[in-house]
């Protein structure tokens, strides 16, 4: 509500909406306040407007629109990417990469979605380098993510679990970075639609190692040992990340300063950010190991898993929990903790996990969000790989879970 008044020194004067014009009769009762009194009420008052307090249920009004718009200010992917270039947190090629990884992401989750349907399940008839049988969807997942990648133009090595060799970027396309991933992490799940995952992690270019290659070009042993070099230690790593395909399709990433995870919204396609600065549990009651391999580790290890199955001081083992997906373990760690592990065993004395796509970017994440991750020995992110496809031990998990774990190896 807005009414005028005069600004006169003398006197303050409220009008309403309609005036009757002044008679010289009642200006003559004014004259003796001041000699220009009259003649500015004849020529026109200066007025201002002047706001006054809104009733109290206009104002209630005001505040619960404003935190209605509050509730629906999403904020996705995209415009969180722009905001960390914006920031300085990575320049606009990484940021193209990042976008080229989230949309194979979704066009893999699709595919699971609907892989009944469309005949996606099964075996592809192939095997890989680590001589493990393909699915359908590893291969297809696979073309996927290097299409993406390859697209963005700006990636200069892709390496993939699912490759024999690093495969160098064609010149029209090449970028700086290089990009490792494992397009399909648990690909044994989807025949029964269990958790599934991608896992990816990003490099800097090396100075030092930098090759000229044909179209068709890919890298032999000579230029394999020169990736070794530019894939250096996971601790270079500049971006790691998995996508979760489960009940929800979950992406999560880290850029060095904390992590974050994004659920994808089906109605309008975006990954929405859901989780904020993940801060992994300092400990947590859940143990996640292949235990059918039990009879095959060594004593140290077997002495700690008896403990864990024993009752607490609250009179409560710890829970034993194993998916059979390295995606959904660490997920499920960031936000409840506990321990994860693949040992070394007799039959496989370098344990089970890719370094360089699995091992090295899960565990860059679990630092990133407080945790541990080692070999059993040292810290997995120090390890320097010799082989592309160099396998590794791993313990994860919550920093007091993962002590605890070291006390029985020591």
């Amino acid at each position: 509500m807005v009414q005028a008044i005069s600004t006169s020194s003398c006197c303050n004067i409220l009008f309403s909406k309609s005036h009757r014009s002044t008679s010289p009769h009642s200006l003559h009762r004014f004259n003796h306040y001041s000699p220009s009194f009259a003649h500015r009420i004849s020529t026109g008052v200066q007025r201002k407007a002047v706001e006054l307090p809104l009733p109290e249920t206009v104002t209630q009004q005001v505040q619960n629109k404003e935190q209605r718009k509050t509730q629906f200010a999403l904020e996705n992917l995209t415009s969180w990417l722009l905001k960390q270039e914006l920031a300085g947190n990575i320049d606009a090629e990484l940021t193209v990469v990042l976008s080229s990884i989230s949309l194979a992401c979704k066009q893999i989750a699709s595919l699971l979605q609907r892989s009944s349907i469309i005949n996606l399940t099964g075996g592809q008839g192939t095997i890989n380098v680590q001589g493990e049988d393909q699915k359908k969807l590893d291969v297809i997942s696979n073309e996927l993510f290097c299409n993406c990648l390859r697209s963005s133009g700006r990636t200069g090595i892709i390496a993939s679990e699912e490759e024999d060799t690093p495969v160098a970027v064609e010149e029209t396309y090449s970028g700086n970075y290089i990009v490792v991933f494992d397009p399909i992490d648990g690909s044994a799940n989807i025949d029964t639609a269990l958790t599934t995952g991608s896992i990816f992690g990003i490099y800097g270019p090396d100075e030092q190692c930098l090759i000229d290659l044909d179209d068709t070009s890919t890298l032999d042993q000579a230029r394999e040992k020169c990736i070794i070099n530019v894939c250096q230690p996971g601790r270079n790593l500049l971006v790691a990340g998995y996508c979760l395909y489960s009940s929800s399709v979950v992406f999560t990433i880290s850029l060095g300063k904390g992590v974050f995870a994004f659920t994808l919204d089906p109605t309008y396609g975006e990954f929405v950010l859901t989780h904020e600065n993940i801060k992994i549990p300092e400990s947590g009651k859940i143990y996640s190991f292949n235990e059918g391999n039990y009879d095959l580790w060594d004593d140290k290890l077997k002495n700690y898993l008896d403990h864990l199955r024993q009752p607490g001081s609250n009179g409560k083992p710890y829970s034993g929990r194993y998916i059979g997906c390295l995606v959904g373990e660490i997920h499920r760690m960031l936000l409840r903790g506990g321990i994860y592990g693949n040992p070394k065993n007799k039959n496989s004395k370098n344990g089970n996990l890719r370094l360089l796509y699995e091992c090295a970017p899960m565990s860059f994440l679990i630092e990133q969000a407080g945790g541990t991750a080692i070999d059993g020995v040292q810290r997995i992110l120090d390890i320097v790989p010799e082989q592309v496809h160099q396998r590794t031990p791993i313990f994860i998990g919550s920093p007091d879970e993962v002590q605890k774990l070291q006390n029985y190896l020591a």
